[in-house]
């Protein structure tokens, strides 16, 4: 009785080793999960990142990805990051606030002069600190990604700060994005990515801003028939995992995430420009909206509305961070 007791002892052993052997071998799995098309500057590299991931690490590292608000959409994702639902993200810079009181500098209208400013703001240390500031709340930001500067759309012309009174524009939950057009004396609407197309369509909201890869791969266009170049404020992304997630994988394996991640966003940041400017070319191909140029005078004029906003917002991110931002416009 002895022996077979110790028999299946050490069955049950041998069953748990080969378990434990089995787990050993599987792939992490990481899920990639967005709210834009595939054919965005975000949602290209997510598909970059895959690819990249799984040649190079053939077998121990498999990346899902799930484009257009397929797994979680604007309103869950975070919550899903941190529950580890989902592994990556790669949301606007104007989802953090609620997180890091300093990341609401990216929603500052009017703050950059162009993308050449952005790049050497956030891989300076002000940028590079911003990536970390958020370890404490169980985010950990990895990197960059651009999609570029915002265009307003609308159901009327939008040329000086006036057109935009009494107009009912969409915007991400953001403070400042709210403050933003309460300062043109407009009414903010908060809207998740996935429901504008519809909110635009039925009137819910009137107007709203964007990147013209955003507008085209939704098809905004076919529902504003104006877009206003204003450039007035940055749509980029932070990518962001789980701290503790990226805390235990194992050394090399981070180390070489880490690596393609850095490879890839170079990529993103260097093809958003173009993915853009294919984008605006569609839609005047479209002949859906009307594009309206400012003159520096007009656009001085939406500047010098807006500004108040910066100081509303002065005392939670910080006024050195603030210069430090405008210092990058001077290249």
């Amino acid at each position: 009785m002895f022996g077979s007791k110790l028999r299946a002892l050490l069955g049950a052993l041998m069953m748990l080793g080969a378990g434990m052997a089995h787990a050993a071998d599987a792939p992490v799995v990481i899920k990639f999960a967005h709210v834009v098309a595939d054919n965005t500057p975000k949602g290209q590299g997510a598909l970059l990142f895959k690819r990249l991931v799984e040649e190079r690490l053939p077998g121990r590292v498999r990346v899902e990805v799930y484009p257009n608000s397929s797994l979680f959409g604007d309103g869950k994702e975070m919550e899903a990051l941190l529950l580890g639902d989902v592994q990556m993200l790669a949301p606007s810079l104007a989802k953090f606030e609620q997180y890091a009181k300093p990341v609401q500098i990216f929603d500052l209208p009017f703050l950059f002069d162009d993308m050449a400013a952005v790049d050497r703001f956030q891989a300076g240390p002000a940028g590079r600190k911003l990536l970390t500031s958020m370890e404490g709340k169980g985010i950990t930001g990895l990197a960059y990604w651009h999609n570029g500067l915002k265009v307003m759309s609308a159901n009327k012309p939008l040329r000086e700060p006036r057109d935009a009174r009494g107009l009912k524009f969409r915007v991400q939950a953001s403070a400042v994005l709210e403050e933003q057009f309460k300062a043109v004396r407009a009414n903010p609407r908060k809207m998740s990515f996935a429901e504008v197309y519809q909110g635009l369509q039925t009137g819910v909201v009137n107007g709203t801003e964007n990147t013209w890869s955003n507008y085209e791969s939704q098809k905004v266009n076919e529902v504003q028939k104006y877009m206003t170049e204003s450039d007035h404020g940055l749509i980029d992304y932070m990518v962001i995992t789980n701290t503790r997630f990226w805390n235990g994988l194992p050394d090399d394996i981070r180390t070489q995430l880490q690596a393609i991640l850095d490879e890839v966003s170079v990529s993103v940041n260097r093809h958003a420009e173009q993915l853009n400017q294919d984008a605006k070319k569609a839609i005047i191909a479209s002949g859906t909206s009307q594009i309206i140029e400012l003159t520096p005078e007009q656009r001085a004029a939406w500047r010098e509305a807006m500004q108040p906003v910066w100081k509303k917002f002065e005392g939670d991110i910080g006024a050195d961070l603030i210069k430090a931002a405008q210092d990058a416009n001077q290249g």
